[in-house]
């Protein structure tokens, strides 16, 4: 295993940041209220006492942010995790769909799938 500096991971983020909110400020150029209502039940509006449009726009903004963010974070998490072993291990982002990280250790490939949320 080779030693990677703190330095070094510090000028990776200093110089992939700017992409997260970048991500981030598109994800909310391209959205589309009538695409986001289509996928929303109607009657949980009611049950929920939303009784504005002020109120529905904004928890509906609020919910798309929120899950948004998580998948774009998830993806800077990714870059950071295939970085760090990339100088650690020698590994490498992967070309199998579904797996995000290869890496050889004494001998033994070893294939990873990054997961940055709860599940």
């Amino acid at each position: 295993m080779n030693l990677i500096k703190q330095s070094e991971v510090v000028q990776y983020l200093e110089n992939n940041i700017g992409v997260f909110h970048k991500n981030r400020l598109q994800c909310l150029k391209n959205l589309k209220l009538n695409l986001i209502l289509k996928r929303k039940n109607p009657y949980l509006f009611k049950a929920k006492n939303i009784l504005k449009a002020q109120d529905l726009v904004e928890g509906l903004l609020s919910a798309h942010i929120s899950s948004s963010e998580e998948g774009i974070f998830g993806s800077f998490l990714e870059g950071l995790a295939i970085f760090i072993c990339g100088r650690t291990y020698n590994g490498w982002k992967s070309g199998i769909p579904g797996i995000d990280l290869e890496l050889n250790k004494d001998s033994i490939r070893s294939i990873v799938s990054i997961k940055s949320g709860a599940n």
